[in-house]
């Protein structure tokens, strides 16, 4: 397996601004302070071919075997256990891309990613304790496949280097809400997205969404809802909404429209119409009420 060691400033990586450093290296001899802890500043994928590697990911011990992914956020405090890079061979890959805390993943133009889309990846990236992926060798397929491609640099190699990279967000997602569904049951992961929802209440959740943020298919995530809350997810959204906008129309100094737009309703008549019919009051009638009763 032919080592590779690209950074920014190399004439590969012009086309990619999204790429700050790709290598594939073997390492035969521990060098001192050769991955030193730090935070870091880019995503970091590093997936081990062979080897044991003994890491540190954000103050947590983690000891990485062959076919096994790290996921590195912006930020988050990375480097060797004893701040060396461990005997055997290992492929990374640091992408200047940002994630912000509400978990909004800003690609570029280079992905084909749709903004939902980066938005659901991020979230999933920011709710996992964990960002260690177990045995997962189509990660090694696709790090050897973006090799492939900057060697050969065969017609359209830029668009498919770009593809990979996008396989690789989407394959670690999935498998992120798969090994998290595993160790969690169903009770722990649904308080989990309850309080990134009540996080997010502006946006548009859709049940695709709030399904891919727990590792179930729409099927599946609408039963389990359905049997552990009693309504549909949509319908058990709306009802979090309502709760957050009884609290803000207790408020007198917040607008109802500020209210509306921030729990997610489409305008103010929107919200009026769907608080009326679920607590029988308008929220003016509600809000004269509550301050009254006080």
């Amino acid at each position: 397996m032919n080592q590779c060691f690209l950074k920014k400033e190399c004439k590969e990586l012009h086309a990619f601004p999204q790429i700050r450093e790709f290598a594939l290296k073997k390492i035969n001899t521990i060098h001192f302070d050769s991955l030193k802890k730090e935070p870091s500043q880019f995503f970091r994928f590093y997936y081990v071919i062979d080897g044991r590697f003994d890491w540190s990911i954000n103050d947590e011990h983690h000891i990485l075997y062959p076919d096994d992914l790290a996921v590195i956020l912006p930020g988050q405090i990375f480097g060797g256990e004893k701040d060396l890079l461990d005997i055997g061979t290992v492929s990374w890959m640091h992408l200047e891309l940002q994630l912000d805390r509400s978990g909004k993943l800003s690609t570029g133009k280079w992905s084909r990613l749709t903004d939902s889309e980066c938005r659901t990846i991020g979230r999933i990236l920011l709710l996992n304790d964990c960002l260690v992926l177990s045995r997962l060798k189509e990660a090694g397929t696709i790090f050897q496949n973006i090799q492939n491609e900057f060697i050969t640099q065969e017609v359209g190699y830029t668009t498919r280097i770009n593809q990979l990279i996008d396989e690789l967000f989407i394959l670690s997602a999935r498998q992120l809400t798969r090994q998290s569904n595993s160790r969690r049951d169903f009770p722990q992961t649904f308080m989990k997205l309850e309080q990134n929802l009540r996080e997010n209440l502006s946006h548009q959740w859709s049940v695709e969404e709030m399904s891919a943020l727990v590792g179930l298919g729409t099927t599946a995530f609408s039963e389990k809802v359905k049997s552990y809350t009693g309504f549909s997810p949509l319908n058990y959204l709306i009802n979090i909404r309502i709760s957050e906008a009884i609290k803000l129309l207790k408020r007198p100094d917040v607008h109802v429209t500020d209210i509306a737009l921030d729990t997610g309703f489409y305008s103010s008549q929107h919200f009026a119409t769907t608080f009326k019919k679920l607590t029988g009051y308008t929220p003016s009638e509600f809000r004269k009420k509550n301050i009254t009763t006080d």
